[in-house]
C-alpha cells in the first residue's frame, strides 16, 4: 500500500501532546513529502524551550509512520519556530559532534576543472548585479517553497562578507564536526543549509582577501556532509567578484538565476550579472523582478515604486525565462528578520514563492 499525506498526517494526528492537542491540529508539521516508500518532514515547535522537550514526540512520529504499509524509511527533524525579533535556536548537537575545528578560509585546495558535489543532483546560483534586491530573502523562500513542495533542499549562503541567512532561516547554533574535517550542518523549516556565518563570530567582520574567500567557498561546498538532495541553492553575494568566478569555474553548476528590482539602476548592474554567466558558461535558467510593486494595506491602491515591468521585458530581450514578479511585502521582511521565512506559512505571498518554486520544478530545475 502506498501511503499519502493525507494517510501520514491521519497517523501523526493520533500523537498528543503533553500541553494538549495533536502534532497535526497544532500545526506542527512541515515539509512532509511522500517519495514513494521514502517519507521525509519536519517537526516545527513553538519555540526552543518546547523542542528542547519534544525528543520523545519526535521519535513517537518517526516510529508510528515507519510502521505504515509499504514504508522503507523514515526522516524527521526537529526544529524551532523563531521568536518574534530573533533567531530560533536548534536543539543542541548530540555528543559525538563536537564544534569544528577547522581553519576556515584557507587558501583553495587544487582541483583539476569542475567537480560536482557528491549526492547533490543540481546546483543552482542566485545572484544579483547589486546589493539591496532582496536576492537573500528570495534565496531562503525559494529555498522553504521548494522543500514545501517535496524536493530535498539545501541552501547554501556564499555570501562571506555580509552572510545573513542565519538569521532569515532563524539558526544560530554552530555546526558539529564529528573529525574535525567534515562540518555538518543545520535543519531550518526542511531544508539543509550551511553560512560561514555559523563558524565566525557574528559581530566581528570578515576581513579576508580573495584567495581565503575562495577556500571558504570550497570548504563550505566539499566538506560539508549535504546529503542526498534534488538541488542546491546558493544565495550568491551581490557584483562580479572572486566568490562567482570561484563557484562558476570550480563547480558543475545546474544554471543562475538572478534577481533583480525593476529599477534601471538595478538593471544595469543585473545585467553585468548576466554578461558574467554567460562569459563563465553557466546557463541562465531565469530572472525574478522583485519589488515589483507596493499595495497599500489600508487603502489597496497599488503604486510601482521602483518601476513596473522592466525585467521581464530584459529576460524577453535576452530569450531567456521570467520567472515570476513579487511585491514589496512588509511581512516578508518582518518574517525574515524572525527567522521563519514567509514561504513556510500561508498567505498570498506564502503562495507567489509556492508558484516561483513549481515554476523551477515544471521546468526540471527544481
Amino acid at each position: 500500500m502506498t501511503q499519502t499525506k493525507e494517510t501520514i498526517l491521519a497517523a501523526l494526528g493520533t500523537i498528543g501532546l503533553p500541553d494538549g492537542g495533536d502534532l497535526v491540529s497544532r500545526d506542527m508539521i512541515r515539509a512532509l513529502s511522500v517519495n514513494g516508500d521514502q517519507i521525509r518532514f519536519v517537526i516545527e515547535a513553538p519555540d526552543a524551550a518546547t523542542a528542547s522537550r519534544m525528543e520523545p514526540i519526535r521519535q513517537a512520529a518517526e516510529m508510528i509512520v515507519q510502521k505504515m504499509d509499504g514504508v522503507a524509511s523514515v526522516s524527521v527533524v526537529l526544529t524551532a519556530h523563531a521568536p518574534q525579533g530573533g533567531a530560533a535556536k536548534q536543539p543542541a548537537a548530540p555528543a559525538d559532534k563536537t564544534p569544528p575545528n577547522l581553519t576556515i578560509g584557507r587558501h583553495p585546495t587544487p582541483q583539476a576543472g569542475p567537480e560536482g558535489v557528491p549526492g547533490v543532483d543540481r546546483i543552482i546560483a542566485i545572484g544579483s548585479g547589486k546589493g539591496g534586491v532582496g536576492k537573500s530573502t528570495v534565496s531562503s523562500n525559494l529555498a522553504v517553497a521548494l522543500a514545501r513542495q517535496g524536493r530535498r533542499v539545501g541552501l547554501l549562503d556564499a555570501d562571506i562578507y555580509g552572510p545573513s541567512q542565519p538569521r532569515m532561516m532563524g539558526v544560530n547554533t554552530r555546526p558539529g564536526s564529528p573529525d574535525g574535517k567534515t562540518i555538518i550542518p543545520l535543519q531550518a523549516h526542511g531544508v539543509t543549509m550551511m553560512s560561514i556565518g555559523l563558524m565566525v563570530d557574528p559581530a566581528k567582520a570578515v576581513v579576508w582577501r580573495g584567495p581565503m574567500l575562495m577556500g571558504a567557498l570550497q570548504q563550505m561546498l566539499t566538506q560539508v556532509e549535504w546529503g542526498e538532495l534534488d538541488v542546491l541553492l546558493v544565495d550568491l553575494p551581490p557584483g562580479t567578484g572572486d566568490v562567482q568566478l570561484t563557484l562558476c569555474q570550480k563547480t558543475h553548476l545546474t544554471g543562475s538565476i538572478v534577481v533583480s528590482t525593476p529599477q534601471d539602476v538595478a538593471l544595469l548592474d543585473a545585467r553585468k550579472a548576466l554578461d558574467m554567466f554567460g562569459t563563465l558558461k553557466t546557463p541562465i535558467l531565469g530572472l525574478i523582478e522583485n519589488m515589483s510593486t507596493y499595495v497599500c494595506p489600508k487603502c489597496g491602491h497599488e503604486e510601482h515604486i521602483f518601476g513596473h515591468g522592466g525585467v521581464a521585458a530584459e529576460a524577453e530581450a535576452i530569450g531567456v525565462p521570467f520567472l515570476g514578479q513579487l511585491p514589496i511585502d512588509l511581512d516578508t521582511r518582518l518574517a525574515g528578520d524572525a527567522g521563519t521565512p514567509i514561504a513556510a506559512g500561508d498567505s498570498p505571498m506564502a503562495e507567489a514563492y509556492a508558484t516561483l518554486a513549481k515554476r523551477l520544478i515544471d521546468g526540471g530545475m527544481g
